[in-house]
């Protein structure tokens, strides 16, 4: 159960652009553990809602009543259409924390890891974020990533591996000028 009133926990929800293994840092800022959570707006309409009132309360925090759409943390997925799981119908929040956060399995106790090769954009799995108000550096409101539990396999959002079959073709011959 979340710990907090600013925290939520997102059921079966699909994971996009996780880097939980592994900081990344995005246009040249902090690397950081993250993951996008794409919402569908009919499914997981209750949680949507929960997510706008802890905005409000964060915003009534910043002694505002609005901050432009790129300094909240959930966004409308038709301000990416031309992107794989996003579009109309779906919003998204993206969750980010400077520590690793814990990555486990259904039994919510077994570790996993990235050669485990289970979480990937597409797969489906439970995410609890804080949503807070930040000052510093201008006034947001963000998500702060706390933990993900793996729930099932999905289809992979995004460009699969380059298959090295495909690529090169057929075997290469032992031959004497190549072992040299």
């Amino acid at each position: 159960m979340p710990k907090n009133e600013n925290t939520i926990v997102f059921k079966n929800v699909r994971l996009s652009y996780p880097h939980l293994f592994t900081p990344h840092a995005f246009e040249g800022g902090e690397p950081k553990y993250q993951t996008t959570v794409l919402l569908d707006k009919d499914k997981d309409a209750e949680q949507i809602a929960r997510v706008k009132k802890l905005i409000a309360a964060k915003l009534a925090e910043l002694k505002v009543k609005k901050l432009p759409d790129d300094k909240i943390c959930l966004k409308e997925g038709s301000e990416k259409p031309d992107r794989e799981g996003y579009g109309e119908g779906v919003m998204f929040i993206s969750a980010k924390s400077v520590k690793r956060v814990p990555v486990v399995d259904k039994d919510s106790s077994t570790p996993i890891t990235e050669e485990d090769n289970m979480i990937y954009g597409g797969c489906y799995c439970d995410v609890s974020m804080d949503i807070y108000a930040q000052e510093k550096y201008g006034k947001r409101v963000n998500a702060g990533l706390r933990a993900v539990r793996f729930r099932k396999k999905g289809d992979p959002i995004g460009a699969a591996p380059a298959d090295p079959e495909d690529e090169f073709g057929e075997p290469i011959e032992d031959d004497e000028d190549d072992m040299m």
